[in-house]
């Protein structure tokens, strides 16, 4: 009789990245394919949020396999949304019609300089969002608080504090959902308990610290979407927009991974008074990073919905996310997988890729 493979605990933390949350949904699909890890927590913010919420509802209605096709359908709807609603397919009559044609730069452009101009109080007065009914079709609220699989943490930005929110399982909502997904330059701030919300990956992209209070086990997967590291030096506005998001969307995490270094360091040296060595947790940290593959694409494939671009980036996720589990699987619950300082916290940086040669041969957007 075959022997069934060892399972091991470990929580998520999910980064937001728009579009490029498909390259976590591979993550995700390959990790419950797998088998072998069982989720006790996700922690997420924006395009994070999404991937927690499917996988919790999934998980609810048909275990793995259903936490599998929940995530298929969910970005199946983003896709058909955004067939009519992303600014980067070009003519909207176009889009309609189906005889629009790729990721088209310049209504981008001209969509990015117009949020520049005007607020979403002046040009969408109504408060118009096309994933508010993407997320209405695709998710159950009721069914993902009754999830006993795992906990969630769900993060959004207080924009009178400018402090994080985390929203735990019993309290998320369509509304928490829109708040963890609110780019204040197209929507109005959500509104929850008299407080008003902008996305989570302004102040936690994604927040780790219920994850060390508020869960059993000490393993953290971070699956990061924004590049840490680039080499190149941007010249060009688009470039430098997008360099900018990225070092703003990343900041906080590298904040919680300093703090777990400096934990971790008076561990090691027994430096902790023995009343309070219970307060504090070994946090081991995992990493899964596809930098060299995410560097090649422009900001505006961040808004790029189309089906073919959303399941390469998934198949490119599934891929490497194999290839992790086959080098970094026994170092769970054991050792972390990478060195804190050296992977986030030094100033060099380390430029890293989890995929193979045949992805650096795939689809890629153009630069802008």
């Amino acid at each position: 009789m075959p022997k069934k493979p060892t399972t091991k605990q470990v929580n998520i933390a999910l980064q937001g990245g728009g579009a490029h949350g498909a390259l976590a949904w591979g993550i995700l699909d390959a990790i419950l394919e797998d088998g072998r890890i069982e989720i006790e927590g996700f922690s997420a913010s924006s395009a994070g949020t999404m991937n927690a919420l499917a996988v919790a509802q999934g998980l609810h209605e048909g275990g793995r396999d259903g936490a599998r096709q929940k995530l298929h359908d969910f970005w199946w709807e983003t896709s058909k949304a955004g067939a009519v609603f992303s600014p980067v397919h070009g003519n909207p009559f176009e889009r309609v019609l189906g005889i629009g044609s790729g990721e088209n730069p310049y209504a981008y452009f001209m969509f990015d300089t117009m949020t520049r101009l005007f607020s979403p109080y002046q040009f969408n007065p109504f408060d118009i969002n096309p994933l508010k009914d993407v997320i209405e079709r695709s998710f159950d609220f009721e069914k993902i608080r009754a999830c006993d699989k795992m906990k969630l943490f769900i993060s959004a930005t207080n924009v009178r504090t400018g402090k994080v929110k985390v929203f735990r399982k019993e309290e998320v909502s369509l509304d928490v959902a829109l708040a963890s997904t609110c780019l204040p330059f197209l929507f109005k701030a959500v509104e929850i308990d008299n407080d008003y919300f902008w996305d989570g990956g302004y102040t936690a992209n994604p927040a780790l610290y219920p994850l060390f209070y508020q869960t059993d086990t000490s393993d953290i997967i971070i699956i990061h979407l924004n590049p840490l590291y680039r080499e190149e030096i941007p010249t060009t506005a688009p470039a430098i927009m997008n360099r900018i998001n990225e070092i703003s969307f990343n900041d906080s995490l590298l904040k919680e991974l300093r703090a777990i270094a400096f934990v971790k360091k008076l561990i090691e040296h027994d430096m902790i008074r023995d009343e309070y060595k219970h307060m504090y947790k070994d946090v081991l940290v995992h990493s899964v990073r596809a930098d060299d593959m995410m560097k090649e694409y422009s900001i505006t494939s961040k808004f790029d919905t189309d089906w073919d671009f959303l399941t390469s980036l998934k198949d490119s996720g599934r891929e490497g996310m194999k290839i992790w589990l086959d080098q970094h699987f026994d170092n769970i619950g054991e050792k972390a997988s990478v060195n804190l300082h050296e992977e986030f916290l030094n100033d060099k940086g380390i430029d890293k890729h989890f995929f193979t040669e045949r992805h650096k041969n795939g689809k890629k957007k153009k630069k802008a």
